[in-house]
């Protein structure tokens, strides 16, 4: 199967590597501040899961077993090839064509500074081209993440739901928010 590199001016989007594994179990471990922002309503990996998410992952590297299109991509810094996050896709509704994407970066050093934004259109493009069928590209985040809010904007997605109180996150109640991009307003945006 041959690899996926979509490259940015600093970061690129790629396939997964071994040596990305150390770097990938760290970022893993229970209280890192990106977990704080990720979806945190959800139960994540308890440090025991994690070694056996990295065998998974390790077993799928050496088999070369990637799903086509991408579930999901290593998000690395360009010059280094360091791993630094990760984009996925999952479907909200695969019958009517309904795709959404996500991200994460893991370093708190690294938000802020312009990354995710590249990642995550490079993200959307591979998406929209990957899957002819898709008229839309949907993000999810919640009303505590601002800086996921403000990357969606920023990259065309617009605010089409919001369902107030419908997160619980450390016994406080947040908004879920929904973004969407209509293939034509990316094209609009993105020509190439």
């Amino acid at each position: 199967m041959e690899s996926i590199i979509l490259s940015g001016e600093r970061v690129h989007l790629r396939d997964w590597m071994l040596t990305d594994l150390e770097a990938f179990a760290h970022w893993q471990q229970p209280g890192q501040q990106w977990q704080e922002l990720d979806g945190p309503y959800y139960p994540g990996p308890k440090a025991d899961d994690i070694s056996g998410i990295v065998e998974r992952i390790k077993t799928r590297i050496e088999s070369g077993n990637f799903s086509t299109p991408r579930q999901n991509l290593i998000i690395a810094l360009r010059e280094s090839n360091q791993l630094i996050g990760q984009v996925s896709r999952y479907w909200i509704s695969e019958e009517t064509n309904w795709l959404a994407a996500g991200i994460s970066i893991y370093d708190p050093a690294l938000w802020g500074q312009g990354y995710g934004a590249e990642a995550l259109s490079l993200w959307t493009g591979y998406l929209f081209a990957a899957f002819p069928q898709i008229v839309r590209l949907d993000l999810q985040t919640w009303s505590g993440n601002p800086g996921m809010m403000k990357l969606a904007t920023k990259l065309g997605y617009q605010l089409e739901g919001r369902f107030r109180q419908a997160r619980i996150v450390r016994g406080e109640y947040f908004d879920a928010l929904g973004y969407g991009i209509l293939r034509e307003e990316w094209e609009a945006r993105s020509p190439k």
